[in-house]
Parts: C-alpha cells; structure tokens; sequence
C-alpha cells in the first residue's frame, strides 16, 4: 500500500527554505574562528573548507544557470566560497 505524502502549503515551504538559507549562511561564518587561529599559526585541516568551497562553487553556477534563477539557492551557497577559500588559504602553512 502506497504512502501519501503529505503536501506543505507554499508559506511554510518558503518558511522552511528561508530557514535553510539563513542555517547555511550561519554554517560558514562559522569559519571565522578557524581563519583567527589560521592567522595565528594554529593551522587547521585545509581539506574540508576547500571542498566545501568547491560544493558552494558548483551550487551557485547551478543557481545562476537556470532558466529561472534561484536566489535562495545562490544566497544559502556564495558565503561558503569566500568562507571556505579564507579558510582554506589561511591554513596552509
């Protein structure tokens, strides 16, 4: 027997996706702190930021390739490209 999924109303959909955008955008800020001890050669793990700046990268140019652009998506994923570059090239040492 098939499950019916339940269907949100356009309001909490974009409540949600709003939500999403400001959590992803909170996540890379978080490389703040990690940048500050980069700077004060306490050098962290360059992998993660620079693969994490990769995946934002591939958003944003899928974001902004669409026929209809998507500015959610596009705002949620360009601060983790500079986010996750600062963060990438301040660790390496």
């Amino acid at each position: 027997m098939k499950k019916k999924i339940r269907s949100f109303d356009n309001k909490t959909v974009l409540t949600i996706g709003r939500i999403g955008s400001v959590l992803s955008v909170l996540m890379y800020v978080s490389y703040i702190p990690q940048i500050m001890n980069n700077l004060q050669e306490n050098y962290g793990n360059p992998i993660q930021p620079l693969v994490a700046a990769i995946n934002c990268l591939i958003w944003v140019l899928y974001a902004l390739l669409r026929e209809k652009k998507d500015w959610p998506l596009f705002v949620a994923n360009f601060p983790g490209i500079l986010f996750g570059l600062a963060t990438f090239i301040t660790s390496l040492h």
